[in-house]
């Protein structure tokens, strides 16, 4: 390798290892001290560059991909606080497991703590939401230390895509000059031939790192499947997945494993919508339940009997219902998890087991299948008679949805399809999306109605969502992220307030080169704090919580090279979702509706619907 400075030296091999790990892509946001990489990354030929004016928005852009890809995009930015921009994704990535690389430039040493410009203590910038931390060595053209870097690029990707995956810091600090000027004599021209490792690297990546995944031994495996046998009453709980690393497909356990596993023992499998079980081709083969926010109540299952043992996996679920069930279950509920961590805010799980759980149910069901064979049995009748219950309520909930037309009076008619309800926007959406699909669905209303009105399906459906951190920042740019690594069409729904938060990232589209059909559900304000009890008390409640804007997005379609249209009404919605599936480039398809309103049909439907499943 040959480089007119050491600069340039440094960050070609640090880029270089990167892409020789599995590095595919990077995202740049502009600045002087990240030149050296910048530069390196722009002329590597088999690296995609993506341009961000706004790191806030390129680090949830390459969280998003990483989140549909599993691995992960190193994000590059200059000193100061464009490196503190980055932070709300990083994180979103550590609490989601979502592997990320952060390369951030930064003054030489001697210029911290000196008050020089664009100068920030850069040093464990993120604390302990990044999996590994190192701040690397002034740029050095000796053997010894490209060695070091080329294996500080080779741990960096381990440890960012390994259990848990998450992010991981390197802070680079460059000196001038960082342009790749010719600076006579600044490497050996030998430099190759006495320190070939350090200079040239290895046929692949510097260092190979052979991951693992923990597993259970063969009695802690028999232990489980007897116990998941002799249980009347199961439930398998899938909650938000963690992104699979080295995959492209949907992320979480393998579907038809799960979908064994459920049927070998007869469990029915309450899959959040963010699992990656509710949608796909298991769904009808397997006992897939999605309407459980709307019915776990006590009018409805109050006098059922409880589950005697639950098998969960997958982050904290999105549905309060199910997760307050779960709390008053007397029941064992074993909590799969792959770096054995405790993600459940209840406390009432009683077995945490440090197990990959893709593995851990795919023996679990070979086990449970041999022993179901020797015996020449079946799923017993109280287990088929619960798993039937499960199979019957759910069947009802959703035909009691399509039914029912809440009007003020509180009766319930026949439903005519035009109702002004967050939730049948959600429902359309997802029902209307293209097989296969990549949705994403942002925080606050959306993802809370999508758990409850989205109907599981057979369609190959990437739904994802960040909820890590739960936040409402770098939507927009998650979903344009996570569109850019596939080919699939791209769905985004989102809030008004999400949408106008990330207002910035929707300069991706035209720069990353990534169509979307955008359903924009603008209630004008924070529609979700009508669930909670502040809503009584107004004032504040509207202008400190729910704090209407009143703003006209039509305009970002000019702004951002977008079609903008609106519509009102549930066929308008379905006829403009249709039309920009089919067509190029990105729609935004405005949905505005009354918050209240719809909340107050929210209640309506499930008051209506319990009501009517307990009768």
């Amino acid at each position: 390798m040959t480089a007119p400075n050491r600069n340039t030296l440094w960050a070609e091999t640090l880029i270089e290892e990167l892409v020789a790990g599995g590095v595919d892509a990077v995202c740049v946001a502009p600045g002087s001290r990240s030149t050296p990489l910048t530069v390196a990354a722009a002329e590597h030929a088999e690296l995609r560059v993506f341009s961000h004016l706004d790191e806030r928005s390129a680090a949830y852009f390459a969280l998003g991909r990483a989140r549909r890809t599993g691995e992960p995009t190193p994000l590059i930015c200059t000193s100061g606080t464009a490196a503190a921009n980055f932070h709300p994704a990083v994180i979103e990535a550590s609490q989601a497991r979502v592997p990320m690389i952060l390369l951030t430039a930064d003054r030489p040493p001697e210029l911290r703590d000196s008050g020089a410009n664009q100068t920030i203590d850069q040093e464990k910038l993120y604390g302990d939401a990044v999996r590994w931390y190192r701040d690397l060595p002034e740029p050095e053209p000796t053997g010894r230390k490209l060695r070091r870097l080329r294996t500080d690029a080779a741990r960096a990707i381990a440890e960012s895509t390994g259990v848990p995956a998450g992010p991981v810091h390197l802070n680079v600090p460059f000196r001038k000059p960082l342009e790749p000027t010719e600076v006579p004599g600044d490497i050996r021209d030998d430099l190759a031939e006495r320190e070939p490792l350090g200079a040239d690297g290895r046929d692949g990546s510097y260092v190979r790192t052979v991951g693992g995944r923990p597993s259970l031994d063969d009695a802690a495996l028999e232990r489980l499947a007897d116990e998941l046998g002799a249980a009347d009453r199961g439930l398998i709980v899938a909650g938000p997945a963690d992104p699979l690393a080295g995959t492209d497909s949907n992320p979480g356990v393998d579907p038809d494993a799960v979908a064994r596993l459920a049927n070998v023992a007869g469990f029915p499998i309450l899959a959040d919508p963010l699992s990656g079980l509710r949608f796909g081709s298991h769904a009808d083969a397997a006992p897939v339940l999605g309407g459980y926010d709307g019915y776990l109540d006590d009018r409805v299952v109050g006098d059922w009997p409880e589950p005697d043992v639950v098998v969960r996996f997958g982050a904290s679920p999105t549905s309060k219902p199910l997760r307050n069930y779960l709390r008053d279950a007397d029941a064992r509920q074993m909590l799969v998890d792959p770096a054995g961590e405790w993600r459940e805010a209840t406390f009432t799980a009683t077995d945490v087991v440090a197990a990959d759980p893709e593995r851990t149910i795919r023996e679990l069901a070979d086990r449970l299948s041999a022993d179901a064979t020797a015996t020449a049995g079946d799923v017993s009748g109280s287990a088929e008679e619960w798993r039937d219950r499960w199979l019957a309520v759910e069947r009802d909930y959703w035909a009691a949805i399509e039914g029912l037309d809440i009007d003020e009076s509180g009766d319930d008619d026949l439903y005519e399809g035009d109702e002004l309800y967050e939730g049948a926007v959600v429902a359309a959406a997802v029902e209307r999306a293209p097989d296969p699909a990549t949705v994403f669905v942002s925080n606050s209303m959306p993802v809370r109605d999508l758990d409850r009105f989205g109907r599981p399906r057979e369609a190959d459906l990437s739904v994802l969502g960040n909820r890590g951190a739960s936040g409402i920042d770098g939507i927009a740019s998650t979903a344009l992220g996570a569109g850019s690594a596939t080919d699939d069409p791209l769905v985004l729904v989102t809030g008004d307030l999400a949408y106008y938060h990330d207002m910035n990232g929707l300069l991706a589209v035209a720069r990353c080169g990534v169509d979307a059909t955008i359903v924009l559900i603008n209630n004008d304000g924070g529609g979700i704090f009508h669930l909670l009890p502040i809503e009584a008390f107004d004032p504040p409640f509207t202008e400190q919580f729910k704090t209407p804007h009143g703003i006209d997005f039509a305009p970002t379609g000019e702004l951002y090279g977008l079609d903008f249209s609106r519509v009102e009404t549930i066929a308008a919605f379905s006829d403009a979702y249709d039309a920009s599936l089919s067509s190029s480039g990105t729609q935004v398809i405005e949905f505005r509706i009354d918050g209240e309103a719809s909340h107050r049909t929210r209640e309506a439907i499930r008051d209506a619907v319990c009501e009517r499943l307990g009768r």
